[in-house]
């Protein structure tokens, strides 16, 4: 809607397509039981700006910190892999945090299973932090209903 409110453009194959497009997404989003979930989205909807801006922080923060273990002479990279152990039996807590993780310079998410996320960190002070449970404690506030 607000794609077509801001083109001002208003031809029918345009309008077409748009409504083939909401419809389609529609469709795969009802298959894949997103509705299922809906009635707590609203809430955690409320509290995901306040979640994007310390995501941003930390990525901001770990942007810098593999940017000196790079540019150092010395070139101290520790590689590690870390269990974080996660809540079992919810995928949208997991699908949030592996896709946190991998947006941190230094880390990705490896593999997720029904209770652990397996993470490649580049340093020890990473592996650290993401042993610390902060990333999954702001993703448990996210997720309170």
């Amino acid at each position: 809607m607000a794609w077509l409110l801001w083109s001002g453009i208003y031809k029918p194959l345009l309008l077409g397509l748009g409504v083939v497009s909401v419809v389609t997404t529609l469709v795969f989003a009802v298959r894949m039981r997103f509705f299922d979930h809906a009635a707590g989205l609203g809430r955690m909807a409320v509290r995901l700006p306040g979640y994007w801006l310390w995501l941003l922080k930390e990525i901001l923060v770990s942007s810098v910190h593999v940017a000196r273990l790079v540019l150092s002479p010395s070139l101290p990279i520790q590689p590690r892999l870390v269990y974080i152990l996660s809540e079992p039996g919810e995928e949208l807590p997991q699908v949030i945090l592996g896709n946190s993780i991998t947006l941190s310079p230094g880390t990705i998410t490896i593999d997720i299973d029904e209770k652990a996320v397996l993470v490649h960190c580049i340093s020890e002070s990473g592996a650290k932090d993401m042993e610390s449970g902060e990333l999954l404690r702001r993703i448990s506030q996210l997720m309170v209903r």
